[in-house]
């Protein structure tokens, strides 16, 4: 038996030499079938990447002319939106006896259909823009006329309808398709002087801001009449005429404080704070020294427990408490770069209806920022605006959508970006003067 298990013992020791020899062979030959699929794998990313670059699909043309830049800068405000409204509402909410999460949640569902409809627009070709456009405010305008005869007064104006079950605002919409619309009458204006295009513009202005100011809206009316303003400026309108409408704006101004109750009792508050109820902005200011740098933390503010619409008219001043003054800069900052952004791709394509349009647009984007922050700080007389994609608001959600929607479609880098093959921008000194500030190169 010994003899037996001497002369067998040794072939276990053999037998597993050789499994651990098979098993190095097989772990090389793996090894090496590993680094060819990763340098198969690089080679297919490049070339993958390469025809990116030459796909000429329309994913592939959008991806490569839009102003990616522009859109992540969206996003990020969209991103820093619903962070803001997640903080703000839950108080709102329980004040009013909904769920926390109620104004969150309807956030959502307007903010999701506006990033896709931003997305969406941006597709479309240069030409195709002002026609959806003019079909917008063609279907706005019987709503906005509907709003004075059917919509309920909420606060002393009837701005409001309802559609499926949601309160939808009508001038809201007006802002972007008069942006644009207007743009397109004063470019074919340039390229057939013929064209009654700066009257046409004009009357298109009038009829709506006074539709507007029969709600009354007078914030909405300030907006769309600096839209206006800066395109006719543009457009080449002589000083002389320029000087005689910033007097006429002067007497709007006037006439509003006298025929208006509301705007009256606010700017009486901005001039003389202790003239009458200044609660709110008092609040709003007091948010801001509480944050200080760095701020209170994320639902740590006090404001939100006082303000009714600290999740829309007052989310800046929660944003100061909360997150200091850091991330409002850095709101600042967002808000400043797509404003400049937008309007040098649209200086820099030399084509006078993407310049007024997009001017335009960014106007309203711009107006309502300085307005709503300005607001907040007392800088201004108190309006309630919301903060572009950072508010809480679904009809100024859905038309900012549109208008950024608008604004890449019309910054992309095409060839075919001229509406009007004639209309240049040396037709209007105003832009020709200024384009050397907006060059991207």
């Amino acid at each position: 038996m010994r003899r037996i298990f001497c002369c067998l013992r040794p072939a276990p020791v053999s037998t597993s030499s050789k499994i651990l020899k098979r098993a190095a062979i097989f772990s090389k030959s793996l090894s090496k079938r590993s680094s060819a699929h990763r340098t198969t794998a690089k080679r297919r990313s490049k070339a993958v990447a390469a025809i990116d670059r030459t796909d000429k699909s329309v994913l592939g043309r959008w991806w490569w002319t839009v102003d990616r830049w522009q859109m992540a800068a969206v996003f990020a405000l969209a991103l820093a939106g619903m962070i803001l409204v997640m903080a703000a509402s839950p108080a709102v909410a329980d004040r009013l006896g909904l769920p926390p999460f109620h104004f969150v949640i309807r956030h959502g569902i307007f903010l999701l259909p506006a990033l896709a409809l931003m997305l969406g627009l941006s597709f479309l070709k240069t030409r195709n823009i002002w026609r959806a456009a003019s079909l917008l405010l063609a279907g706005c305008f019987p709503l906005l006329v509907g709003v004075l005869l059917f919509g309920p007064e909420i606060k002393g104006a009837s701005r409001w309808i309802h559609v499926f079950g949601f309160s939808l605002q009508p001038s809201e919409f007006i802002k972007p398709a008069f942006a644009v619309t207007a743009a397109w009458l004063l470019a074919r204006r340039h390229a057939d002087p013929r064209f009654p295009g700066m009257a046409a513009a004009t009357a298109l202005y009038a009829l709506l801001l006074g539709l507007i100011l029969m709600q009354p809206d007078f914030g909405m009316s300030v907006v769309l009449s600096l839209i206006w303003g800066v395109q006719i400026f543009l457009a080449g309108l002589p000083f002389a005429m320029i000087l005689a409408l910033l007097f006429f704006g002067i007497g709007g101004v006037v006439a509003a404080y006298a025929v208006f109750p509301h705007v009256k009792n606010r700017i009486d508050r901005f001039i003389d704070p202790a003239s009458g109820d200044n609660y709110q902005v008092q609040k709003s200011l007091e948010s801001f020294y509480e944050g200080g740098l760095f701020g209170t933390g994320p639902g740590e503010g006090h404001i939100k427990l006082y303000l009714p619409d600290a999740h829309a008219d007052f989310i800046f001043a929660v944003a100061g408490e909360e997150f200091g003054l850091i991330l409002t800069l850095l709101l600042i900052v967002l808000f400043a770069f797509i404003v400049l952004r937008g309007a040098a791709r649209a200086w820099d394509s030399g084509d006078a209806f993407r310049i007024l349009a997009v001017t335009g647009l960014m106007m309203q984007f711009g107006a309502q920022a300085l307005i709503h922050m300005g607001s907040s700080l007392q800088l201004i007389p108190a309006k309630g605006m919301t903060l572009p994609f950072v508010s809480y608001g679904g009809s100024s959600l859905l038309s900012l959508g549109i208008a950024m929607g608008f604004v890449l479609a019309l910054t992309r880098k095409e060839s075919d970006s001229t509406v009007f093959p004639s209309s240049r921008p040396q037709s209007a000194p105003t832009i020709r003067a200024a384009a050397p500030f907006f060059k991207t190169n």
